[in-house]
C-alpha cells in the first residue's frame, strides 16, 4: 500500500491520540503516505482530510480527546453513502484505512472493506464493551478518573454523614461501574448485567451496615441500568433510611484527561500492529489485546463475539463492602 488513512469515530477516548501517533509514524517509516481524516466517517464522506508526517503527531501522546476530532455518522449504514465514501477514497488514492472506535466504527470498516477499501479496526472506547478485546483504549484512564472523582465526593459525603449516589458512564455495560465501585469501596454497585431490588440490595444493606457503626455511604450506578433515576433514588434512600442523600452524574468528565501509561502503551501497540497488517495488504481485521498479547480477528468474527461481566468480581465487591 502506498497511501493509508486514519480516522477516529464515535465517542472520544483518552489514548486515541497515542494510537493516531503510532499509525502515522509507523506508516511513514514504512514509506507510506498517511492521510488524517477529520471527524470520522462524516469527514471521509466530505473528503475532509490532510497529509500527515512525523512531526504532525509531535506532542500529542499525552493529550486526551482526538486531534482528528470525532463524530457519529448513522447515515454511513446506507450503502449509497458507503459508495460515496469509496469514491472519495479513490479520489484521494487511499489504499486502506485504520479506524479507531467501537462496534459502530468496525461495522463501517467492514462495509468499506467489502467495497474494496481494506480497513483495520482499533478498539477505542471508555466503556470497554468490545467483546473481542480484553481492554479498550481509554478504559483505564476513565477508570482512574472515576476513582479520583468519587474519592473527592467521598470527602464531603463523610463530612456530612451522607449517602452519595454516583452515576458513571459505560453505555449498556457495567465494566466501569463495577471496577470503579470496588476501587472506591462503594457500599452498593448497580450494573445492567445483574438484576437488583432496591429495598433488599440497597436499603436493607445500608441499615445492616449502619448497625456496625458506618454512617456514610457511596453507591455507584452504571448509566445503562434500567429504571433508575439517581435523583429519585437519592430521595427514596433518604426517605427509607433517614440518611441525607445526594446524587451526582459524573458525565463527560470521564472521557477527558491525559491518558494513563497503560492506555498510551496499548494504543501505541495497536496502532503499530494495524499498519503492519495494511502493509501486507490485509484488511477486514480488528486488532485487539487478548491475554496480554496483541492479536487480530476478522471483523465479523469480532462483532459476533460476546463479552460477559465478571460475576465473581461482583460477588467479591459485595462481600468486602459491608
Amino acid at each position: 500500500m502506498k497511501t493509508i488513512g486514519v480516522l477516529t469515530s464515535g465517542g472520544d477516548a483518552p489514548g486515541m491520540n497515542a494510537a493516531i501517533r503510532a499509525v502515522v509514524r509507523s506508516g511513514c517509516e514504512c514509506g507510506m503516505k498517511v492521510m488524517g481524516i477529520r471527524r470520522g466517517y462524516k469527514g471521509l464522506i466530505e473528503g475532509d482530510m490532510f497529509e500527515m508526517n512525523l512531526r504532525s503527531v509531535s506532542d500529542i501522546i499525552h493529550r486526551g480527546g482526538t486531534m482528528l476530532y470525532s463524530a457519529r455518522c448513522p447515515e454511513f449504514a446506507d450503502p449509497d453513502v458507503q459508495d460515496k465514501a469509496v469514491e472519495v477514497c479513490k479520489e484521494f488514492g487511499l489504499d486502506g484505512i485504520v479506524t479507531i472506535g467501537g462496534d459502530g466504527t468496525f461495522k463501517g470498516a467492514r462495509a468499506l472493506t467489502l467495497k474494496g477499501i481494506p480497513c483495520i479496526g482499533v478498539p477505542g472506547t471508555i466503556d470497554n464493551d468490545i467483546a473481542s478485546s480484553d481492554f479498550t483504549i481509554g478504559y483505564d484512564t476513565a477508570l482512574n478518573t472515576v476513582m479520583d472523582m468519587v474519592d473527592r465526593i467521598r470527602d464531603t459525603t463523610e463530612s456530612h454523614d451522607r449517602c452519595s449516589i454516583v452515576e458513571v458512564m459505560g453505555r449498556n455495560a457495567g465494566y466501569l461501574a463495577l471496577n470503579a465501585g470496588i476501587a472506591v469501596g462503594a457500599t452498593c454497585i448497580l450494573i445492567p448485567e445483574v438484576d437488583y431490588d432496591i429495598d433488599s440490595y440497597i436499603i436493607q444493606r445500608m441499615k445492616r451496615t449502619q448497625k456496625t457503626g458506618k454512617e456514610h455511604f457511596v453507591i455507584v450506578v452504571a448509566e445503562g441500568v434500567k429504571g433508575i433515576d439517581c435523583n429519585s433514588l437519592a430521595r427514596y434512600i433518604e426517605e427509607k433510611t433517614g440518611v441525607e442523600s445526594r446524587a451526582t452524574v459524573l458525565g463527560h468528565v470521564q472521557r477527558g484527561g491525559s491518558p494513563s501509561v497503560r492506555d498510551r502503551v496499548l494504543a501505541s501497540q495497536l496502532g503499530f500492529y494495524a499498519v503492519q497488517l495494511l502493509k501486507n495488504d490485509i484488511g477486514n481485521r480488528v486488532v485487539v489485546v487478548k491475554k496480554d498479547e496483541i492479536v487480530d480477528y476478522d471483523i465479523i468474527e469480532a462483532l459476533n463475539m460476546k463479552k460477559s461481566i465478571d460475576l465473581e468480581l461482583y460477588r467479591i465487591s459485595n462481600e468486602i463492602s459491608i
